[in-house]
């Protein structure tokens, strides 16, 4: 009984493929005086003499924790199984904080198998899990990385992710997989992506991304040099500039968790930018013109950044986003009222919304429905000069003024 309380203990037990072989004493004789035993199907048809009621865990983990707190009344024994750490994206920290009681009993990862496969250390590894997750915004989160570790599921297969590591040039990569590890089926196997990509693997296995030494590709830093990006030709400049680009990610206040909002991406400069600074993010954005739209795809490919690219005139499509916790526009097409009054509902509390204006009525119809929605905001100008040669003389060529808007929404703490 735990001393913290005076209710049964649920004991939640990791296992490796090789089943009831990998446990201690101790843990089988819980597991055989359970009265209830949870797993999946694949955990619980290793103790086919366990007598307890089965209780087989699907997606409804709700009802997992009822199934498991009626048991504690009840005063019986509770054993759930989890493959390696169930603390390690597992079943361990949903169950500990949802229930009194609980007691965690790890084996071995996945990923530490892994990395003892190929004798390599892995503290300063990126770990990351696709199981059951999108793999949009992999490239950034990954990008000049030199150990990465990857949890996948039967979407996200060791032959997927090595066709999307090509897309984005991130070929630097040689790809360790390990299949059903510590079963009697083991295998593990060094590839380089195009092998990779056109294997089939089990649907039990972990995945190493090794480096061979530093990345190719320069490592782009915060300011990326407007000639950098594919731009409409023959009106090229059709961009957020630099000096007024920097700024105004200064002014969204970016973490590396944000959810980012790109209106009128363009060139994607912004969304590029604004999708490093949130590697852990996600970063959406919308383009109504086509020809953009596909200089904006291969500046995301070049950036090594993977974000929501849609093809519209905001705020229609919109509604499928999550939730932002800043917003760039850098046009609205026509729609500002209709746009601000759609982020005065969406805007995540304490979120930003900043908006570049070139003219004096922009930023007079923006600054006034700002204000009439509720929103605190101040304007920046920004006058910059660029250096240009002539013959062996060096003059400044002006560039437009830009007024940066920056909206958000008072509260106790910003008033």
């Amino acid at each position: 009984m735990s001393a913290l309380t005076n209710i049964s203990e649920v004991h939640v037990i990791g296992i490796g493929d090789d089943g009831a072989q990998g446990l201690s004493p101790g843990l089988l004789q819980l597991i055989a005086e359970a009265d209830l035993l949870a797993g999946g199907e694949r955990h619980l048809a290793f103790f086919p003499e366990a007598r307890g009621d089965r209780f087989v865990i699907t997606g409804r983990l709700a009802d997992l924790v009822e199934r498991l707190r009626g048991e504690q009344r009840k005063r019986g024994k509770a054993v759930v199984l989890a493959s390696g750490d169930p603390l390690f994206y597992g079943i361990g920290g949903y169950l500990a904080g949802r229930i009194e009681g609980v007691v965690i009993h790890p084996s071995l990862s996945s990923v530490q198998l892994a990395f003892a496969k190929v004798g390599l250390s892995w503290q300063d590894a990126k770990i990351l899990s696709l199981h059951g997750k999108a793999i949009t915004g992999l490239a950034q989160r990954i990008d000049g990385e030199s150990k990465v570790a990857l949890l996948t599921d039967s979407t996200n297969t060791p032959a997927a992710i090595a066709g999307y590591l090509q897309r984005f040039g991130l070929t630097e990569y040689r790809m360790m997989v390990a299949e059903n590890l510590g079963g009697d089926d083991e295998q593990v196997g060094m590839y380089d992506l195009e092998e990779a990509a056109g294997r089939e693997f089990a649907p039990l296995n972990v995945v190493l991304l090794l480096a061979d030494g530093p990345a190719a590709l320069p490592r782009w830093s915060l300011g990326i040099e407007d000639g950098e990006f594919s731009q409409r030709k023959p009106d090229k400049g059709l961009i957020t500039k630099r000096e007024v680009r920097v700024l105004s990610l200064a002014e969204l206040a970016l973490r590396p968790d944000s959810i980012v909002w790109d209106i009128g991406a363009c060139t994607a400069s912004v969304a590029i930018e604004a999708a490093k600074i949130a590697r852990e993010g996600a970063v959406f954005a919308i383009e109504k013109n086509e020809g953009d739209l596909a200089n904006a795809r291969e500046n995301l490919r070049k950036f090594r950044t993977d974000v929501t690219l849609l093809h519209g005139r905001a705020p229609q499509g919109l509604e499928e986003w999550p939730d932002p916790d800043a917003v760039f526009i850098g046009g609205s097409g026509g729609e500002m009222g209709e746009l601000l009054a759609l982020l005065a509902e969406r805007l995540r509390p304490g979120g930003r919304v900043v908006l570049n204006a070139a003219t004096i009525e922009t930023l007079y119809e923006a600054t006034r429905t700002f204000k009439q929605l509720g929103f605190a905001t101040r304007v920046t100008l920004v006058q910059t000069a660029r250096s240009k040669p002539v013959l062996d003389l060096t003059r400044f060529e002006g560039m437009n003024p830009i007024y940066i808007i920056t909206a958000w929404k008072e509260t106790e703490e910003t008033a």
